[in-house]
């Protein structure tokens, strides 16, 4: 039988709070960084971008950021302009980290605006609204 060590995580088990504890640090240098135009990256820095969670992997060497362009526009481009600049940032948010090694940046499409939304517009339905209404009737006739 294998046995694994006390550091590690099972898989599937949520994130330490270590791991959260740098991906909060991580979120709030790289949202500053992004919000004072601190890379030299004319279309990146006319863009107002979100970053609204970061993950860190379990050994902390990847950090992946959740971002959107402010009103959801041009999401793709701004992937693109951020992998472009990934060296930069990188470097940027290392500086304002006391960590041993800098994180691998990568980004993704933040989708919690689109699953709320989309969550709304269910609960909207008239089906559902009827069947998630609370009767003021005894919960025994239920």
């Amino acid at each position: 039988m294998k046995r694994m060590a006390k550091n590690k995580t099972h898989e599937g088990a949520g994130p330490t709070q270590r791991q959260l504890r740098v991906g909060e640090t991580i979120r709030r240098a790289l949202s500053d960084v992004l919000a004072r135009g601190d890379v030299h990256d004319p279309e990146l820095n006319r863009l107002s971008i979100t970053v609204g969670e970061v993950r860190a992997s379990s050994d902390l060497k990847i950090a992946t950021a959740f971002v959107l362009p402010l009103g959801g526009e041009g999401r793709e481009d701004v992937l693109k302009l951020l992998a472009r600049n990934k060296g930069e940032l990188r470097r940027q948010v290392s500086k304002k980290l006391v960590l041993k090694f800098a994180p691998d940046l990568r980004f993704q499409l933040d989708e919690t605006f689109d699953r709320m939304d989309e969550t709304r517009r269910m609960l909207a339905q008239d089906a559902v609204r009827r069947d998630t209404a609370t009767s003021g009737s005894d919960p025994e006739e239920i």
